[in-house]
This record gives structure tokens, sequence and C-alpha cells, in this order.
């Protein structure tokens, strides 16, 4: 990740520092990018409480208790399962709010109904409703498509700074 990528996840740290919150992530499509990018901050052990990278259908089964037929209902890529994810994450961890990235990347795996680029994210915070994103980059690559997710994720992140 790039150095104002670094930047910015900093700021965001040392402000959920200050209001002493802790954060989980679960990610399909970004394979653990943005809880990395967290990592690779000094001091992040003090916000980050833990990483779900659910990749596959059973893992987001498995280790948050997405409902495999939710998944079967409406696919991995959907706005039910990154909700599902990221109440799961919350649900599976000690963190007050939880973020979660399913999508599809490319090259390949899109859909007319699905397309390479499109992007839901999940926002839960202990107390409140559950937050949804849609994003549709567009087939701008691989690499481009899992770094616009970490930009949007963190953003969602930030929203709950107010």
């Amino acid at each position: 990740m790039n150095a104002e990528l670094k930047e910015r996840a900093a700021r965001l740290l040392s402000a959920y520092a200050d209001r002493k919150l802790m954060i989980a992530t679960a990610e399909s499509c970004t394979g653990g990018l943005v809880i990395g990018l967290l990592t690779e901050i000094a001091g992040s052990s003090a916000v980050v409480e833990r990483g779900f990278v659910t990749y596959s259908n059973a893992a987001k089964t498995e280790a948050i208790g997405v409902p495999a037929d939710l998944i079967a209902a409406h696919g991995a890529v959907s706005e039910s399962v990154a909700r599902a994810m990221a109440e799961g994450a919350l649900a599976h961890s000690r963190a007050d709010v939880a973020v979660a990235i399913t999508g599809v990347a490319g090259p390949s795996g899109g859909s007319e109904e699905k397309p390479v680029g499109l992007v839901h994210f999940g926002l839960a915070r202990k107390g409140e409703a559950t937050i949804h994103l849609e994003r549709r980059y567009g087939n701008l690559g691989r690499e481009n498509v899992r770094r616009r997710a970490v930009e949007d994720a963190l953003g969602l992140l930030e929203k709950v700074l107010g």
C-alpha cells in the first residue's frame, strides 16, 4: 500500500485509540489487505482486535457465522452477505466496529448481474444499524479493484468517527 494510505490508516488508528474503540475486519476479495494495512502501523494493537479472511463461502459460514442458505440465496457478493459478514465479525470478536468486504476483483468471475469490479461492504457497530455500501469500480484490473476497496473500507471506518 502506498504512503498516503498508510498515513490515512495511522490517523484512523489514532482516532480510534483516543475513543478506545477496537476494529475487526471480515475480508473476502481483499484477502486481508485492510487488516494488513492497519497492522503495518506501530501501535495498532491498541485498536486492531482481529481480522477474518473469509475468502471461501465455507470460511464465511464457519468463521463468522454467515448462514449458508443466505449465501445460496443471494450469492457471496451481495448486500445481505456483506451485512452478515460485518455482523458476524462483530459477534465473533471483541471489537466495537467491524468492516466487511466481498466482491469480484477479477479479471474473471464476473457476470452480467455481478460484474468484475462489483464490491459490497458492511459496517457493523455495537448498538447501531449495520451500514451497507455498494461500489461498481468497473474492470480496473484486480490490483486496482482491491486497492479501491481498501480505500472505501477505510472511509467506512472513518464515518464512525463522525
